[in-house]
């Protein structure tokens, strides 16, 4: 069977399968996560030695220090993923809930109700753990997914699909309501962007050049994450021990992720006290890449060029700017954010209220790490992706946001005049 046919297929049981698991009750699809659990806890050391496989080929492809944290799992990160699985558990079920409802004067009663999407294309480079979260997510909020991993997270995807599989069976869902992908072969994703007929949303989640290319050839409508330039301000009424602790957990805790911070603005009031916020960065090797005045402070930092405030770093690299105030410090990230999280420390609630009102951003902290950009920490139990579109959903993307809605209108024989 070709490429083609083979997604073809993919697309014609994933569009049968939604209808029937659009009937699956809530318990019946918590069934089917707590034998996911059960199943991945078993089956432990296969998922591991498949993920030693992708692990052992980046080393021969060279791939970079963040891809290979990206691709990495371990006996705490499989943890991560159980407790993920069980917070969705929990997650009321998004479908069949009544979002509104009304009646007319002639006695039309309304209500908007809510339903799935119904087939989801998830299309995603080296992180093996968006397996878990995205198939779980869909079929808790009802819906079906054809999943595309990168040929970097191949084998580790495939061992976690088995799993899934066998789970979702042993719960009685419908056969096919997650399917993969089983080629690395970059034409499958050409063919599976024009099956409109069959799948409803695709979502991308991998760097910029993936985006691009979905963007621009998908016949389906895309939930798109683009890349995470994000931004921490520390404005003139900062309490400098917060901003010590935030900026350093935005830039550190996970460099490689959407949520780290890439550029640091300060304002120059408090120019003075920088060191103390870079210090503890230098220590941790995290490269600085800084304006003039940031360059005069320390022999290692080096110059910021313009093309430093519009990337991605994804790595141990920050770049440093002083603004005079939080106005500049404002239209630097409208000028350079990809519009995913801003955080800004200050104890000035009318400086927050201004930032927060001109930033054009998904996500606004105030006094805290970019790094709780996460569905997990939103309390969505996990994340498809974070969505960085107005339309449709805006910011981690969780079960309910996987879902759209119908009108249902109860009559008496009422006729239109």
């Amino acid at each position: 069977m070709s490429i083609k046919q083979n997604i073809l297929e993919l697309g014609k049981k994933a569009k049968k399968a939604s209808f029937e698991m659009k009937l699956c009750s809530n318990d019946q699809k918590n069934s089917a996560l707590s034998f996911l659990i059960k199943n991945i806890s078993k089956n432990k050391d296969k998922i591991l030695a498949a993920n030693n496989v992708d692990l052992e080929n980046g080393k021969k492809k060279s791939l970079s220090n963040p891809l290979m944290n990206r691709l990495t799992l371990t006996d705490k990160s499989i943890e991560g993923l159980i407790v993920s699985i069980e917070d969705i558990i929990g997650i009321p079920d998004p479908i069949g809930l009544t979002l509104e409802e009304w009646e007319r004067p002639n006695g039309l009663k309304f209500r908007k109700i809510s339903t799935p999407l119904g087939v989801l294309g998830v299309i995603y480079e080296s992180r093996p753990n968006v397996t878990i979260d995205a198939s779980c997510l869909s079929i808790k909020s009802g819906n079906c997914i054809i999943l595309r991993g990168g040929s970097d997270s191949f084998h580790s995807s495939k061992e976690l699909v088995k799993n899934i599989i066998q789970s979702f069976n042993e719960a009685g869902l419908p056969n096919h309501c997650v399917q993969m992908i089983d080629t690395p072969d970059r034409e499958a994703v050409d063919y599976l962007l024009g099956m409109q007929n069959y799948i409803d949303v695709v979502i991308p989640r991998g760097g910029k050049g993936l985006i691009e290319k979905i963007n621009s050839l998908s016949k389906i409508p895309v939930i798109k994450h683009l890349d995470g330039i994000c931004h921490v301000f520390i404005d003139k009424d900062a309490d400098l021990n917060i901003a010590e602790k935030v900026v350093f957990n935005s830039k550190m805790r996970r460099p490689e992720i959407c949520g780290a911070a890439e550029t640091l603005l300060i304002d120059s009031s408090i120019k003075d006290k920088s060191m103390r916020i870079l210090s503890p960065l230098k220590e941790a090797n995290c490269e600085i890449r800084g304006d003039e005045f940031i360059k005069s402070l320390d022999k290692n930092f080096k110059i910021a060029d313009e093309n430093d405030w519009s990337l991605e770093y994804l790595d141990k690299i920050l770049s440093v700017k002083i603004v005079s105030g939080v106005e500049e410090a404002i239209n630097h990230i409208n000028n350079y954010s990809s519009g995913h999280t801003e955080s800004i420390i200050t104890n000035n609630n009318e400086t927050f209220k201004n930032f927060y009102n001109k930033i054009d951003s998904a996500i606004i902290l105030k006094n805290a790490s970019t790094q709780f950009a996460d569905g997990g920490e939103f309390g969505f139990g996990a994340e498809i992706g974070i969505s960085t579109d107005k339309i449709h959903v805006r910011g981690p993307v969780g079960t309910k946001h996987l879902t759209t809605f119908k009108y249902v209108v109860d009559g008496n024989g009422q006729e239109r005049p």
